[in-house]
């Protein structure tokens, strides 16, 4: 029997930032290399199950408050990774892979240098709690973010830090 625990899965990306941002277009490290976000160690055992109980977004700077969406993925999507890209998840190729979505509120400016965004099951329309089954193969989950509204005025490598706070089984 497997117990229960906590875990907090990060990851943090270097955005690229190349131009201003339309509503729905991907957030990632490279305008024509970007990657999924994998958050590691998601679950215990390859093919095992968590809820994730709170997501918490970062934003390397207090000019910025966009609303996220972060569609997750139990294997590496074939959506658009490439920052800056128009949003194209979720294909119907990824249909098999999709586990659902987690939407950030505004991020809020917090007068220290960054903005933040927290989802969680206190936030209406959040989608949180999360359950879902990771892959067969592995222990982590893939997201692609999505900003929800036009950005102007970013700069590039400014860092975008998603939190995922999860409860495996």
């Amino acid at each position: 029997m497997t117990l229960k625990r906590t875990v907090v899965s990060s990851v943090t990306k270097a955005l690229a930032a190349a131009g201003n941002y339309a509503a729905d277009d991907v957030l990632s490290e490279s305008a024509s290399a970007g990657t999924a976000w994998e958050f590691t160690e998601a679950v215990q055992r390859p093919g095992g199950t968590g809820t994730i109980v709170r997501a918490v977004a970062l934003l390397e700077t207090t000019a910025l408050t966009p609303g996220i969406t972060l569609f997750l993925y139990s294997a590496t999507p074939t959506s658009a990774v490439n920052d800056n890209a128009a949003n194209t998840a979720v294909l119907h190729a990824d249909a098999a892979n999709y586990l659902g979505r987690i939407t950030f509120p505004a991020m809020a400016d917090l007068g220290t240098g960054d903005s933040e965004a927290v989802a969680a099951n206190t936030v209406a329309s959040s989608n949180m709690p999360f359950t879902f089954v990771a892959g067969a193969s592995t222990t982590s989950i893939f997201g692609i973010a999505v900003t929800r509204d036009g950005i102007t005025g970013e700069a590039a490598t400014e860092e975008l830090i998603i939190k995922l706070t999860i409860v495996q089984d």
